[in-house]
């Protein structure tokens, strides 16, 4: 399974199994843990809405090598994430924290026996409860392929980034330095983005680009920040990764209000910014949980 899921150390495996129900209908058995080195609690209260997303890369990557033969050499593009849920699904409670995922997989396009592209839409549930809706896509590229289209930037698989100042953890959420992925800048609302090679959730195995949940987290830690006074629980992602963002050139995070519409609460707009181009788009929507007294975000990690 750690292979599969492209993660080596069994604490950030999330999937338990796999069983095919139709050629492009999956259900995938998954276990969240109620405590994680880097997924923590939000204000003890909250599990991480990132499992959401992480679980959602998972998924797709089991059942890609599984269902649909891509070689665990092949590379994978995530372009599109998005999923939304709501605050009092993810209240820890005393039940372990076992769920399963209804993956559709749509426009399925083929590279002879393997996998070119995908549409996904995912439904995970709980207790015969929704507990969030999403989808994504995803591109794959033979191992070949990618080392031609990579090759220029393989040197950066064991070079030494250098590590950035971390901006104070408790204003992003966090209680640890090494969990922090922003470092400070001059401009108002902007970030510079901060890369620690040795984490072991972050960068589990060596990478030639930085890795999506790490901007996904850079987008989180963002939108806190952006958000002073308030604990910023995602229970809403739109996400587009428009290109890869690399390792050792500046890349600049930058965050704008979104004000709440008729459907949806606010919520921030990041931008991962690299060599004046934006790499990396996501926006980022919470509940008011302010009502429930967690007004302080430095108890956004217990």
């Amino acid at each position: 399974m750690r292979q599969l899921v492209h993660r080596p150390d069994p604490q950030d495996v999330f999937p338990t199994g796999l069983t095919r129900l139709t050629d492009s209908q999956f259900s995938v058995p998954a276990h969240w843990p109620r405590s994680h080195r880097f997924f923590a609690p939000v204000a003890g209260r909250y599990q991480d809405p990132l499992l959401i997303a992480e679980t959602m890369r998972q998924a797709t990557m089991l059942i890609a090598h599984a269902e649909f033969g891509v070689p665990l050499g092949d590379a994978f593009v995530m372009w599109e994430l998005r999923y939304t849920s709501e605050s009092e699904r993810l209240v820890l409670g005393e039940d372990p924290w076992d769920i399963t995922v209804d993956v559709s997989c749509s426009r399925i396009q083929r590279r002879g026996r393997s996998l070119g592209a995908m549409h996904l839409e995912l439904l995970l549930h709980r207790h015969g409860t929704v507990l969030a809706s999403g989808g994504g896509r995803i591109s794959c590229s033979s191992a070949g392929a990618y080392r031609r289209l990579r090759g220029h930037r393989g040197a950066t698989l064991d070079a030494r980034i250098p590590l950035l100042p971390a901006v104070a953890p408790r204003t992003v959420g966090r209680t640890s330095e090494e969990d922090v992925v922003l470092a400070p800048a001059a401009a108002p609302d902007t970030w510079a983005l901060r890369l620690d090679t040795r984490h072991p959730t972050l960068f589990s195995h060596p990478n030639d680009h930085v890795p999506g949940i790490l901007l996904l987290e850079a987008a989180r830690q963002a939108a806190q920040a952006a958000s002073p006074g308030r604990t910023f629980l995602p229970t809403s992602i739109q996400a587009d990764f428009l290109q890869y963002v690399e390792l050792d050139r500046p890349c600049w995070i930058e965050a704008r209000p979104v004000p709440a519409d008729g459907t949806s609460p606010d919520g921030v707009h990041i931008r991962a910014v690299q060599n004046d181009r934006p790499a990396f788009t996501c926006t980022l929507r919470t509940p008011d949980l302010r009502q429930t007294g967690l007004s302080d975000a430095r108890s956004h990690r217990s």
